[in-house]
């Protein structure tokens, strides 16, 4: 392995800088390392559900709920306004129409990977649904699911969560996929994710696991030490028309790669996305090849450094472990069954 390389990823367009002179101790605690909260005061807890918003979806188990998606108290999106882009002067401004959800998921202290397999299902299967009835809404175009695991991933409660997020605009690294995605495909007639994947179990030098529906691989140009995404076998630009049996895998993926995260690197703090296409409005647009060139994917980065000046300046990532490195050492863990 080179001491110092660059590379580039394809879905992207953005470089990343190897060096093995960044290859030391990580700077953020294990998760386990840090202050339990009081759980008299969590109010995400079983019995503490007079203080969390009306419940926009509920997932039960013997009476009792499981999961629990409510709107966020302190929302960075609303649904009221109007989603018109309008000049402020040489600048654009539009009001901050969207929604922005709280995912609770699990009643107890466990951690998402800690949850049953079951469990972990009713997770996923909450996610689609509120994109799903999200999507009623024709002023939101683009949907994702975003999570925290520890205080240096920007978590400001301990408890397991994560959040949907609805815009009524494709941000800008969306766009960017999307239009690399395209190009990619009208120059060769297929999808760069297929090609992707393909190229990864080939040569299985960074695949992390597998099962029948996914594949979770430490990326060509991963971002941070032990970054990993996971992408669906079956060519589908869409998360919300997951299968069941996909829902399963997905979810047996998931809870794999962060219990060999957790083995590896002693519980880091790590954030997550799932990325998926746009809605298509009726009108003609310029992703007319979307099916067959997009695929939705999950991205996974521990978050074991905060970002330096290089990293803004440059818009590149800095990275002291090689992916083929990382992907062994996440191989060698066992998870549980």
């Amino acid at each position: 392995m080179h001491k110092n390389e660059m590379r580039l990823d394809p879905l992207t367009d953005e470089w990343t800088l190897f060096s093995e002179a960044r290859a030391h101790q990580p700077t953020a605690l294990s998760i386990l390392e840090e202050p339990r909260a009081d759980p008299l005061a969590n109010p995400f807890l079983a019995g503490m559900e007079r203080y969390t918003a009306h419940t926009l979806h509920r997932a039960e188990s013997a009476g009792e709920w499981t999961v629990r998606v409510v709107p966020n108290r302190s929302p960075v999106l609303r649904v009221e306004g109007d989603p018109v882009r309008r000049g402020d002067g040489f600048y654009d401004h539009m009001d901050g129409v969207g929604a922005h959800e709280v995912v609770i998921e699990t009643d107890d202290l466990r951690a998402l990977e800690e949850l049953d397999l079951w469990q972990m299902e009713q997770v996923v299967l909450a996610w689609k649904a509120r994109i799903l009835d999200l999507a009623h809404d024709k002023r939101l175009r683009a949907f994702m699911v975003i999570k925290s695991a520890g205080r240096a991933a920007g978590a400001l409660v301990p408890h397991a969560l994560s959040q949907v997020i609805a815009l009524a605009v494709i941000p800008s690294r969306l766009k960017r996929k999307l239009e690399i995605a395209r190009a990619f495909y009208a120059q060769k007639k297929r999808s760069i994710f297929e090609d992707i994947l393909s190229e990864e179990v080939r040569t299985g030098l960074r695949v992390v696991y597998e099962n029948h529906g996914f594949c979770a691989f430490c990326p060509y140009a991963s971002r941070t030490p032990f970054e990993m995404v996971l992408y669906p076998k079956r060519q589908s630009p869409d998360f919300y028309a997951i299968t069941d049996e996909e829902v399963v895998q997905l979810a047996d993926a998931l809870r794999v790669v962060l219990q060999k995260l957790n083995g590896a690197l002693d519980h880091p703090p790590y954030q997550f996305a799932l990325i998926t296409a746009p809605m298509r409005t009726e009108r003609q647009d310029q992703w007319g090849t979307i099916d067959r060139d997009f695929r939705w994917h999950l991205e996974v980065l521990p978050r074991l450094y905060p970002c330096g000046p290089l990293e803004l300046a440059t818009g590149s990532w800095v990275s002291g472990v090689w992916p083929e490195v990382a992907a062994e050492s996440l191989r060698a863990v066992g998870a549980a069954s």
